[in-house]
């Protein structure tokens, strides 16, 4: 019932009882056409036409992936009123354009503040070219410099680092930066706040920001207040307003944790039960994570403050944050760690990027787990050709899944994938909410990013990118773990997924860069 309930605020508060509308207004326009406007039912069928003709050459010349363009044309062409009224309110997102505009604004207040060592770029020239020109597109296109001096530490499951967290969180003495897509009381967050409370009276500044979607079942809308009253700084990030809110698409999907500028963690694990199946919503939840320690740290923590800020007015004192900090010991040598952030702000599709290059450079293997697979063409291609030219290219993705469209959609994919030779396997026990590659014992990703359309072009994310970091080898090793409980899907497989299932997620694939 609360699931039910959710989805139902979800539509109220969104941009489909708007839509919805505007299907009533077609009908409107063609009743109104036909029963009274007669003979100049063919004037008003050409004035629709050359307004769906002008907006659609406008969008072929958009410079966006063709799938986005396919599925505004096809409804525009079918239906021009209601199409190009949708494909209106749509790109005239005024929240949306403001919120890119104030995080744009705090980038640009930022810059500076991160940059590559001249010990870690020294020691970068002993790279492969490959390797060195990802870690220059990363900088001077994203903003993220590489680290050389930091650890990091994988958890295959969302109850390892929940465990770890908490006593992470225990030794903060300076400040708490936590910044989640979903937050939902229980035994989880319970545990949390209960060391956030007892943090803020020892002097620790805590501040806590979660996604506004939150506040539509998962929590009350005043729950920030609740927990100022603790004396923690709290915000939603983007409040859904009902009616008004038109920002949707732009959420807030990162995972953060910052402790005194010493320790970050990342992943997909939300601050909610099901992420550490103290609550079952779809069989077991397969979820990682990891946690940095070192001076990669710092990009976390300019991240959070990032985010944070689109909202407060003035200045913040990075340095306060930034500066002074000092570990207990030297730092340790590990590889390379990239901590990065993707936004709508930028041009540059940095998240999609990291996933490709690891693609693109992989000689042996790419291993995959993602939850979600509604990918572009040109995705699609990088995966086929990496598996057609000899590498073993493997994907987990969950066998119960949380969203039925998305799932049927996903497996679409799987015929053009198992011509390639990439083999696809699903996880038996439960849900994969895991976002994790990994790729020639060498290089691997750990974030937020799914492989999907939100993730790439809408929601802000985050992930770290490692190189010749002992969390490589935890990762694959997690990774061929897993496979001990899934189930490969062959053509025999496929042949019995039943036939309703393959017609939605045909259908549904048209749209899929909107959902």
């Amino acid at each position: 019932m609360k699931r039910f309930i959710a989805g139902a605020f979800k539509i109220i508060f969104s941009r489909m009882l708007i839509i919805f509308l505007m299907v009533l207004l077609q009908i409107l326009v063609l009743l109104v056409s036909f029963l009274w406007l007669g003979s100049y039912l063919h004037y008003i069928w050409e004035g629709m036409s050359l307004l769906g003709a002008v907006l659609i050459i406008y969008i072929i010349n958009r410079d966006e992936p063709a799938e986005f363009k396919l599925s505004w044309i096809i409804p525009i062409c079918i239906f021009p009123v209601l199409g190009a009224l949708i494909y209106v309110f749509v790109m005239s997102n005024a929240g949306g354009i403001g919120l890119k505009t104030k995080m744009y604004v705090r980038t640009k207040e930022t810059e500076g503040l991160l940059q590559t060592a001249k010990e870690t770029a020294e020691v970068l020239k002993e790279c492969p070219k490959q390797y060195q020109g990802f870690s220059h597109y990363m900088e001077h296109r994203g903003g993220y410099p590489t680290y050389h001096n930091s650890e990091a530490v994988y958890y295959p499951l969302g109850e390892d680092k929940f465990a770890d967290l908490l006593l992470e969180l225990k030794k903060a003495k300076r400040y708490i930066f936590l910044e989640y897509f979903i937050v939902e009381r229980g035994i989880m967050w319970n545990a949390v706040l209960e060391i956030l409370k007892e943090k803020v009276k020892e002097g620790v500044e805590v501040r806590v920001m979660y996604d506004g979607m939150c506040s539509i079942v998962l929590l009350p809308y005043n729950y920030p207040k609740q927990l100022q009253k603790f004396g923690i700084k709290a915000k939603m990030f983007a409040p859904i307003i009902p009616f008004v809110s038109t920002s949707q698409n732009n959420r807030d999907h990162r995972k953060i944790v910052v402790i005194d500028g010493k320790v970050a963690f990342t992943g997909g694990v939300n601050l909610a039960d099901e992420y550490i199946n103290e609550k079952v919503l779809y069989g077991h939840w397969k979820d990682v994570a990891v946690k940095i320690t070192g001076d990669a740290v710092r990009s976390f923590t300019v991240m959070f403050l990032q985010m944070w800020n689109v909202s407060e007015k003035g200045k913040e004192d990075y340095g306060k944050y930034l500066d002074g900090i000092e570990y207990g010991q030297p730092l340790y040598h590990d590889g390379f760690v990239i901590p990065y952030g993707g936004t709508p702000t930028m041009k540059e599709e940095l998240t999609k990027t990291v996933y490709e290059s690891m693609i693109h450079n992989a000689v042996k293997y790419v291993h995959i787990m993602t939850p979600y697979f509604i990918v572009e063409q040109g995705f699609l291609d990088s995966m086929r050709y990496a598996a057609e030219r000899g590498v073993e290219v493997a994907m987990i993705l969950p066998h119960i899944p949380d969203k039925k469209i998305v799932y049927y959609i996903a497996r679409t994919f799987y015929p053009a994938l198992l011509r390639a030779g990439v083999r696809i396997y699903e996880y038996l026990p439960g849900f994969i909410h895991a976002k994790a590659f990994v790729s020639d014992d060498i290089s691997g990703a750990v974030g937020t990013v799914n492989l999907d359309y939100r993730s790439f072009y809408h929601h802000f994310e985050c992930g770290v990118s490692f190189y010749d970091n002992k969390a490589v080898g935890k990762i694959e090793e997690d990774f061929q773990g897993t496979l001990k409980k899934c189930q490969e899907v062959t053509w025999e497989y496929y042949r019995k997924i039943p036939l309703l299932q393959k017609l939605l997620g045909r259908t549904f694939r048209l749209f899929a860069p909107m959902m």
